[in-house]
């Protein structure tokens, strides 16, 4: 009934708004001219405030500020969802406040003022340390941009993690090896480092479908980028705790561990997703996905737009695939407490004679070579 207690209890904010839309972004965000601040911060304190009744006697773990760019917000919109989550729900004594912000929209003065607002970790979206593959990436900030906000960044908080994508377009095996050590000789804490995926419906989804999007890395290639990582980052200090994200022990994102813990999460604002449990239950939920439907929703009603209740065999799926995405993995005790069943011995046997997976004290953990494919070896696993 109160499995969620194994992974926390968070809060997640969508901030839709971008000055500019990433050619290979598929994230629900919205190019902009003018945003009517304290209309936004009423509304995700009117959705805070509806749902605190189901979720009351609960310990906040996390807020994260996702989006779009939220260090477009203003420091009292900030402020403002901050304050009324602390009326609602009592903060854990080491609660952790993320905000998403891109090196273009840096300025001392607004960083200082989320961190009087309560956040205490920020995350850049540097994306490349080279200005060629910044411009093919569509971004609007130069190296030296994105260096100097870092320094910004970090005079204001202990916490500064900033995200790489690789296996772009041109990009060859020694290119990034020399990128991610650079990025690593100025990292604080903590990196997420992604391969860069061709997603439909984004621009380089459809330059790609029309074989106008040239240069990318073959899958082998892709690979080797991938395992250089895992030893690059050994190297320095910052293991990897999940399939694409790495810190020093101690600083991985608690948020995110919300989620690969399967812990509950309330999401607000444009398209937010969450995963709750009330009266025994866990329901998937979803907020309205553009901005202007969910605003007059979250104004008249509820933002949320659907809820779901999730059968024992999704819960139990979704469990299993976050936890695999763990260097800790799955406890197999706690997996049978949701599945009503335990993992096929033979395959986990199979994987574990392959090299994909190990197991110890009861707990199911992808070895490097299988995070490599993680996929198949969730599919092999998902098998009833």
């Amino acid at each position: 009934m109160d499995d969620w207690r194994n992974g926390g209890f968070g809060l997640y904010v969508h901030w839709p708004f971008c000055q500019a839309k990433c050619p290979y972004c598929d994230f629900n965000s919205h190019v902009t001219a003018q945003v009517d601040q304290a209309r936004w911060a009423a509304a995700y304190r009117a959705e805070m405030i509806r749902a605190a009744p189901e979720l009351s006697g609960r310990v906040l773990n996390t807020i994260f500020f996702g989006g779009g760019t939220p260090s477009l917000m203003h420091p009292d919109t900030v402020a403002s969802v901050i304050e009324t989550a602390r009326e609602i729900w009592p903060f854990s004594n080491d609660i952790e406040i993320s905000l998403e912000a891109n090196p273009t929209s840096v300025e001392a003065g607004r960083f200082a003022g989320y961190r009087d607002a309560g956040v205490n970790r920020i995350s850049m979206g540097v994306q490349a340390l080279n200005d060629e593959d910044l411009r093919r990436l569509g971004r609007m900030h130069s190296v030296s941009e994105a260096r100097a906000a870092f320094d910004v960044a970090r005079n204001c908080f202990d916490r500064v993690s900033f995200d790489l994508i690789y296996a772009r377009q041109g990009q060859t095996l020694t290119d990034w090896q020399t990128e991610l050590n650079d990025a690593l000789s100025m990292a604080i804490d903590h990196l997420s480092l992604y391969q860069l995926t061709i997603e439909e419906g984004t621009a380089f989804g459809d330059r790609y479908a029309r074989g106008k999007l040239r240069d990318l890395p073959s899958d082998d290639n892709a690979a080797d980028m991938y395992l250089a990582t895992q030893e690059i980052c050994e190297k320095y200090g910052f293991p990897a705790y999940e399939v694409s994200n790495h810190a020093r022990p101690g600083a991985e994102s608690r948020h995110n561990q919300i989620y690969w813990r399967y812990g509950d999460y309330l999401g607000i604002g444009p398209g937010a997703h969450g995963r709750l449990t009330i009266n025994g239950m866990r329901f998937a939920t979803e907020t309205y996905l553009q901005p202007g439907a969910w605003l007059a929703a979250a104004e008249s009603s509820s933002g949320e737009r659907q809820r779901n209740p999730l059968t024992q065999d999704e819960a139990s799926a979704e469990h299993l695939m976050m936890g695999m995405r763990l260097t800790e993995g799955l406890n197999m005790d706690r997996y049978r407490e949701i599945s009503g069943h335990n993992l096929s011995p033979d395959r986990i046997n199979n994987l574990s004679e392959m090299g994909m997976i190990t197991v110890s004290k009861n707990r199911i953990r992808a070895t490097d070579a299988g995070r490599a494919v993680l996929n198949a070896v969730l599919r092999e696993l998902l098998v009833a």
